[in-house]
């Protein structure tokens, strides 16, 4: 059966994304609530009785803002590192520590029939992930939190069929807009989130054969816009000399809807 990738929600206003073959299949991160996953998995035609797990890559709110009511009401695990699982307790007293299982940092485990193995990326966080995920031959990366894409996360990405990347903000409507100067540094900054030119710069360079579909993830409401990014990327590729037609795919994730599913 095809395995199948949506997007629930993306944005700072709650991430939560779907990844499975309708058998089985997992949640990374939960950031919208618990009414609105059952929802949109309804939408989708998902059965929450295939959902084996959420993985969470972090404990900003846009990231965890259901996992508590979802997780106890489903009974459903989520997934965390060490330092993750214990920033979320911290954060999050509702939570009972039982429902969040430890795993390992860059060392692969199995959930839903997927080989999963998380890796660091740069962010403001006490500590912040970005997935690799096996199933069969496809590769699946998704990295929606990053001030900037280091050493350790860039085979990760290079290496994906299907990419979730953040492309959060234009630099122009970033510098321009009403954001207090310190959020606007915060945001720039190596662990803030990743700019359109600076997603477009590296998307460019390592494109390869390999890369199917590339899904820009993490938009922000005020500094940015779907054709924003879009152009940005087009650009990228374009002054590259590399005539995309159609290949990769790209997609722009949208903020409190589904997205479309892609097949892989």
């Amino acid at each position: 059966m095809d395995l199948i990738f949506c997007s629930l929600s993306s944005g700072s206003s709650g991430n939560c994304y779907y990844l499975g073959n309708r058998g089985h299949g997992i949640l990374i991160d939960a950031g919208i609530s618990a009414t609105s996953i059952r929802n949109y998995l309804r939408t989708i035609n998902v059965s929450m009785r295939s959902i084996d797990g959420v993985v969470v890559t972090h404990n900003h709110s846009d990231h965890i803002r259901g996992l508590e009511v979802f997780t106890r009401k489903n009974s459903i695990p989520a997934y965390a590192t060490m330092k993750v699982r214990e920033s979320i307790l911290a954060a999050e007293k509702k939570i009972s520590p039982g429902y969040i299982k430890e795993i390992p940092m860059r060392q692969a485990f199995s959930l839903a029939g997927f080989e999963i193995e998380v890796f660091p990326v740069c962010h403001d966080a006490p500590e912040t992930i970005g997935l690799h995920i096996s199933a069969g031959t496809k590769k699946i990366t998704i990295a929606t939190d990053l001030g900037h894409i280091c050493q350790t996360s860039a085979p990760y990405i290079k290496a994906a069929n299907l990419l979730v990347i953040e492309s959060n903000y234009d630099e122009q409507m970033l510098l321009n807009g009403k954001y207090p100067q310190f959020l606007k540094a915060r945001i720039k900054s190596d662990h803030g989130h990743l700019g359109n030119h600076q997603a477009a710069s590296f998307l460019a360079e390592m494109a390869g054969d390999n890369l199917e579909n590339i899904c820009l993830a993490h938009l922000s409401l005020n500094n940015n816009t779907p054709e924003l990014a879009l152009n940005t990327l087009y650009k990228a590729f374009s002054e590259k000399g590399i005539d995309l037609n159609g290949h990769p795919r790209i997609l722009v994730l949208e903020r409190n809807r589904p997205s479309e599913m892609i097949k892989l």
